[in-house]
């Protein structure tokens, strides 16, 4: 059913029409030949056999970051655990903590561009806002 030719996959439906499918990698080749100094839209787009308002909507998608080739949420964090906490001297904590029978641990984050340290017991809201904000 599926031929891959060159230009990307052909499937040929019941009816005998053929739909052609681009990998990103195409759209974004056939896109940056239109960024050319002098290039034509629609004579690049006749040269890959493809609708020029198609190769416009791909252009958008290009602009948007949308034909980029590696994801950008795929980036991998590096994690320590330790079982145990350095002993530090820590400060005494106020009248309305004391007695409670709360753990408190260190949170270190490096995110590269931004170091964050977490110390003592962490309010798990507090935490993700944090987090969610270093990420943009």
């Amino acid at each position: 059913m599926g031929v891959v030719e060159q230009g990307g996959r052909v499937l040929t439906l019941k009816d005998g029409r053929t739909k052609r499918f681009r990998s990103k990698q195409e759209r974004r080749q056939i896109v940056e030949e239109t960024l050319k100094r002098g290039a034509s839209v629609s004579l690049v787009a006749r040269a890959h056999d493809v609708n020029a308002n198609q190769v416009f909507k791909w252009r958008k998608q290009y602009r948007e970051g949308r034909l980029d080739l590696a994801p950008a949420s795929s980036t991998l964090l590096p994690v320590k655990i330790s079982d145990s906490l350095p002993v530090r001297p820590t400060p005494t904590a106020p009248a309305r903590h004391r007695g409670k029978n709360k753990r408190a641990g260190i949170i270190d984050i490096d995110l590269g561009h931004a170091r964050v340290r977490i110390e003592g017991t962490a309010d798990p809201d507090c935490v993700r806002a944090a987090l969610e904000g270093l990420m943009r």
